[in-house]
């Protein structure tokens, strides 16, 4: 099956635990598959339990020691803008779970800046898509992610675009410092969505029943603005990784029994 399509597709298992593992096989396949195209995989992390219970999976894979993890590079989509060792931030979480793990170099992880770090906010924002465009083009000043992870907020927000608020309509820039988050900590970095969008691939892992409302409203078409999850989506694939809980209010017809 050729890996490109316009839709959305939503994938079901029976639990978070069933779920995680799922997701993380994919992603050790399409590492594989992704090394034989030859240069670098650049991968775009999430937080939340579902994006470290990935992360943790694919720590305990059969299949890991096959990536060539010298290829692979690690950014995140956005990051809580507190202390560097904080266990509130994505980058530890991912660090704990996985990449502490990894035989990587530590050139090939991306984090973005810390608020004990040597720039403010606004800096530190700025200093993210410098170091993104050193490896995208003139056109796209950012890496296409061969896989963008995103969590899903109850609220419908991804990565630190939340709904009704300005940073979600933004377009003519790569990062964005958000300040006053209606989920604390309130101050925040978080890539635009044009470069989520550039994705080839967005995965969008959500579990629980809190989710259903937002999965809902996102796969009717709901107003992305409004919905942030509705405006997500890849270049070749977009899909949503849910158990079923998550899925209680999504249609029979809309979840792909194959995929």
């Amino acid at each position: 099956m050729p890996d490109t399509s316009d839709e959305k597709r939503v994938v079901v298992h029976a639990d978070p635990s069933t779920l995680a593992d799922a997701v993380a096989g994919r992603f050790i396949q399409r590492l594989i598959r992704g090394a034989g195209a030859g240069g670098p995989i650049h991968v775009s992390l999430t937080g939340g339990s579902m994006g470290g219970a990935v992360l943790a999976a694919v720590r305990t894979h059969r299949r890991l020691s096959e990536v060539d993890w010298a290829d692979v590079h690690f950014w995140w989509s956005d990051e809580r803008f507190v202390e560097a060792d904080s266990p509130e931030r994505n980058d530890v979480l991912a660090r704990t779970a996985l990449l502490d793990h990894l035989d990587i170099p530590a050139a090939n992880i991306h984090p973005m800046g810390a608020s004990d770090g040597r720039l403010d906010l606004d800096a530190a924002t700025d200093a993210y898509s410098r170091e993104l465009a050193a490896f995208g083009s003139a056109q796209e000043p950012w890496p296409s992610f061969d896989v963008c992870f995103l969590g899903v907020g109850p609220d419908g927000h991804i990565a630190s675009l939340f709904p009704d608020r300005g940073e979600i309509l933004v377009t003519d820039r790569v990062t964005l410092a958000v300040r006053d988050s209606p989920k604390p900590p309130p101050e925040r970095i978080t890539l635009t969505r044009p470069v989520i969008n550039g994705s080839k691939r967005v995965w969008l892992v959500l579990a629980g029943a809190d989710k259903a409302s937002a999965l809902g409203l996102a796969l009717a078409g709901a107003s992305y603005p409004s919905v942030p999850a509705a405006g997500a989506k890849g270049r070749r694939r977009t899909v949503f990784f849910v158990d079923e809980a998550a899925a209680s209010q999504v249609p029979p017809e809309l979840i792909d029994p194959e995929y």
